[in-house]
């Protein structure tokens, strides 16, 4: 069995097929919308409404830790622009969905990412594309377990959730042979972005299934440049499978 695994796409539907190709089955573990373009501050939603020099100067705040003061810029881009904030959000990001589902091979199995709308997906799931999250499918005898979203940041991004309901989710899954979510479990290595300089929120949750129900993998991603994209925790083989917006490859699961 060959499965591949992606996850912080950001807008990168030019190359999701490419990263099917060979797979028995794709799954995606969310972070599918590029709102804010931090490599091309021109690109992604907030480019194309705003231009590259106002993004390029919330990004400088966010990369200082400077949450309060991004946001109060951001709240000054969007008075200027008028409008209703949240249906030009949406409308945006139906664009984007339609192209990256258009995209997605089958089948594929996914999940949420923080950066992600997710009362969107219904108008855009299809045939031999199952979304998860709180739940668990079986693939050649290895059971598959889904927890999708974020929790609370500094960030606020659109699908951050409380420690509860995550830890919620986690627990409905029981054993597992993969474990399968966006955010990693809460450990340094795993947490700590080298390039923005800064932890981003991991789960203690899944950290606690790792040691009650030792899972074979536990697959994340989240964190862009992580410290460490593997490590290993009592014979649980935890990975990053990495930025597919920065890299445009899978990982890569078989047995």
């Amino acid at each position: 069995m060959r499965v591949h695994v992606v996850s912080d796409v950001h807008g990168r539907a030019d190359a999701l097929a490419a990263a099917g190709r060979g797979a028995d089955a794709f799954i995606c573990l969310g972070d599918l919308v590029l709102f804010t373009d931090y490599a091309n501050p021109g690109g992604g939603i907030m480019g194309d409404l705003f231009g590259a020099e106002a993004v390029r100067r919330m990004v400088r705040l966010r990369t200082d830790n400077r949450f309060d003061e991004a946001r109060a810029w951001s709240q000054s881009l969007w008075a200027e622009l008028g409008g209703d904030r949240t249906q030009i959000v949406e409308d945006a990001v139906r664009r984007q969905y339609a192209q990256l589902f258009a995209a997605f091979p089958t089948p594929t199995y996914l999940t949420f990412g923080n950066v992600d709308l997710p009362h969107l997906y219904p108008d855009f799931l299809r045939s031999g594309i199952t979304l998860l999250d709180g739940q668990t499918v079986e693939l050649d005898g290895w059971r598959f377990g889904f927890v999708g979203g974020g929790l609370s940041s500094p960030m606020r991004t659109p699908y951050e959730i409380d420690e509860g309901t995550f830890a919620a989710k986690v627990a409905a899954l029981g054993a597992v042979d993969v474990l399968c979510c966006h955010i990693p479990p809460h450990l340094p290595e795993l947490v700590y972005d080298v390039v923005a300089g800064r932890f981003e929120r991991g789960s203690t949750a899944i950290l606690a299934a790792i040691h009650d129900t030792r899972p074979r993998y536990v697959l994340f991603g989240h964190v862009h440049q992580p410290l460490l994209a593997s490590i290993e925790i009592g014979g649980t083989r935890c990975v990053n499978v990495g930025h597919f917006n920065a890299t445009g490859r899978p990982f890569v699961l078989e047995w």
